[in-house]
């Protein structure tokens, strides 16, 4: 038997009324809220999001997580309806009109440190924003102090070892892109290396380390991306970058503690 929709409140600025907005599956109740943005949930069985997502237990139970550099709150809007305590952080201007109101959020310039929080976490994720601080150690340091014992960090890294990307520099190119692994707004490119010892210099051991493909789907038209022939690519890439992460993965996953 399907379980029934959960529905998921979203606070909408325009009105500063939240409303409940319950839908067939947590995909389209997220998607409401990103639609404005560059960064939006990735829905691929092999993406990064999904990857993310798979590495939280499925249900939380009341544990808290600090989702740093939320954007619209697409990934904490799912771990709030799994039950989980979230908080996101995001500055001022990064997020839309809406913005999940099962999730608590409060504005900071990362690149000034954290706020105070008040708590401790039982995990920390960062999905995809250390690549945009210029100096993410000061960030991995004062995340660590705010993790609870045995808690965890969970985060998306870019591999700036990807064949794409090292075939682009060794064309002479360096293209800027709104999103990917060249987007002009990251100021940071690691390779597994450069990733290994950033946490490790920060006090974090790294426990789990899986690998996101390219998502082909991304690079096509939307009427094409849930086509067979694309679907079949992603499985190959999603593969290949299990099979040798430091040369075909498109993000490491990583859990550290």
């Amino acid at each position: 038997m399907a379980a029934a929709p959960l529905p998921v409140t979203f606070r909408v600025a325009d009105f500063g009324t939240p409303g409940q907005l319950p839908c067939d599956n947590i995909d389209d109740r997220v998607s409401v809220a990103v639609e404005e943005l560059v960064y939006t949930l990735k829905h691929s069985p092999y993406s990064s999001h999904t990857l993310l997502m798979n590495t939280f237990p499925a249900d939380g139970h009341g544990a808290t997580v600090l989702d740093v550099g939320c954007g619209d709150g697409y990934l904490s809007a799912i771990l709030a309806s799994r039950g989980y305590k979230v908080t996101g952080l995001e500055r001022r201007g990064g997020y839309s009109h809406a913005f999940p109101s099962n999730v608590r959020l409060i504005e900071a310039d990362l690149e000034s440190g954290l706020p105070s929080l008040g708590e401790q976490f039982d995990y920390v994720l960062c999905a995809d924003i250390l690549e945009h601080l210029r100096r993410p150690e000061d960030l991995l340091i004062q995340l660590r102090r705010i993790l609870k014992p045995k808690g965890k960090l969970i985060g998306s890294l870019p591999n700036s070892g990807n064949i794409y990307f090292r075939l682009n520099i060794l064309l002479g190119r360096f293209p800027q892109d709104d999103r990917g692994l060249f987007d002009r707004t990251h100021v940071r490119f690691y390779m597994w290396k450069g990733w290994c010892d950033l946490l490790t210099a920060t006090g974090f051991r790294i426990g789990t380390v899986h690998s996101s493909g390219i998502p082909v789907g991304l690079a096509v038209p939307k009427s094409a991306s849930e086509s067979l022939p694309v679907k079949a690519a992603e499985a190959v890439s999603y593969w290949l970058a299990n099979s040798w992460k430091k040369l075909f993965a498109y993000q490491f996953i990583v859990t550290a503690e």
